[in-house]
């Protein structure tokens, strides 16, 4: 996908003189009523421009955490503050609003109207934004999506309505994007654009987290965390996860070719210390270390 992004920043929150990011989790438990807890004790921060990824087998409370963290629901127990904000108080739901934005699995349930325009200037209507205009042709270039401004909708496959839908939360400009699933429904090609957007935000210094069952996405991050009995059970860095390969493989995480490249290679006392692991970048690497 062609990069068209232009330093499209999320706003800045500022307090008392210093600027202040950061999404914390304290003691949070959720249940619903009359049934067992699906997460305990949890305690979690992610700061400015991390890039987090959530994995766990299914039915662990992945969605859940993300759900909480966007004020869709509320913790049963404990608090959780975005920035000076707890998702707790009602008074704040608008504020909430212009500092996180969700994208879920299935593109069609964000989809609303039948053209492009008209659907992404929704949320910016009810957050009572300007600039309506220049916001809208900002996010769509973005993803790569401008010249579809005044299509159908409804007529756009599941990559390119997921790539609106991810021009709907940048249209707000918020601080804090939140993914759940967002390529599992499309194609390889569509999932590529996707990852593209994805990079891209990273660079621009969003805060992004996301759940996913694909180690694709996971190897975009900078932290990877792993929900198991009800609990945040592992947090590691990118960078060390060859030394926990067993715990994706509990998790049900297909490992791609090129962590087998990687492996192979370590096997073979040739140890490859790479950041954002592409193949282009393995390529390079391996090169490299054969010329020395």
């Amino acid at each position: 996908m062609k990069n068209n992004y232009n330093s499209f920043q999320p706003d800045l929150c500022i307090r008392e003189g210093t600027i202040v990011k950061m999404i914390k989790l304290e003691n949070v438990y959720f249940k619903y009523k009359n049934e067992d807890s699906i997460l305990e004790n949890i305690n979690l921060e992610i700061n400015e421009g991390e890039i987090i990824s959530i994995i766990g087998k299914n039915g662990t409370g992945k969605s859940t955490i993300l759900n909480l963290i966007a004020g869709i629901t509320k913790p049963s127990k404990g608090n959780i503050f975005i920035d000076e904000i707890n998702t707790k108080n009602k008074k704040d739901f608008l504020k909430l609003r212009k500092k996180v934005g969700i994208v879920f699995q299935n593109p069609d349930n964000q989809i609303l109207f039948p053209r492009v325009f008209d659907d992404i200037e929704f949320a910016l209507k009810n957050l009572n934004l300007d600039n309506k205009e220049e916001r809208i042709e900002k996010a769509l270039n973005s993803v790569n999506m401008l010249d579809f401004k005044e299509s159908n909708t409804y007529e756009l496959s599941l990559g390119q309505k997921q790539r609106i839908n991810i021009a709907s939360v940048l249209a707000v400009k918020p601080q804090y994007i939140i993914l759940d699933e967002p390529t599992t429904m499309i194609d390889s090609k569509e999932k590529e654009n996707i990852y593209d957007c994805l990079r891209i935000l990273k660079k621009e210094g969003f805060t992004i987290i996301f759940v996913t069952n694909n180690v694709n996405e996971i190897l975009l991050s900078d932290k990877v965390l792993i929900i198991e009995d009800k609990q945040i059970k592992h947090i590691f860095k990118k960078e060390k996860i060859l030394e926990n390969v067993k715990l994706l493989e509990k998790c049900d995480i297909k490992l791609p070719d090129i962590i087998e490249i990687i492996l192979k290679l370590k096997q073979n006392n040739i140890i490859l210390n790479l950041k954002e692991w592409t193949i282009a970048e393995i390529v390079n690497e391996i090169v490299g270390v054969c010329k020395k």
